[in-house]
């Protein structure tokens, strides 16, 4: 896939709460999602707390991440920025990233 090329997301009108839930389940997601409450991130950037992982299993994190729309995945230059879209999620499901973000880490 070529950098620049824009990937589809979907409207939040469409994002389903079971969806968001399921992409948050899994503890790497959960992971991506925590380091992008800080702000956007670099694609090369997101996951680095774990540099073992492979690139394939990190393309599918994200892809699982952007198709339930919880980032946005935008090209910037000869990369990609990512970032949690964290007040689009806020109005459609009030109190869940919030929840999410500040429970304990298992």
């Amino acid at each position: 896939m070529p950098a620049n090329q824009v990937l589809p997301h979907p409207a939040m009108g469409d994002v389903a709460l079971t969806d968001v839930l399921f992409a948050l389940s899994d503890p790497s997601r959960l992971q991506i999602v925590r380091d992008l409450a800080d702000g956007p991130l670099e694609m090369a950037q997101c996951g680095a707390t774990n540099p073992a992982l492979p690139k394939s299993t990190k393309s599918h994190l994200m892809k699982v991440l952007r198709e339930a729309g919880v980032v946005r995945n935008e090209p910037q230059g000869r990369g990609r920025l990512v970032s949690l879209r964290r007040e689009e999620l806020d109005e459609t499901f009030p109190g869940l990233l919030d929840s999410v973000l500040n429970a304990p880490k298992a």
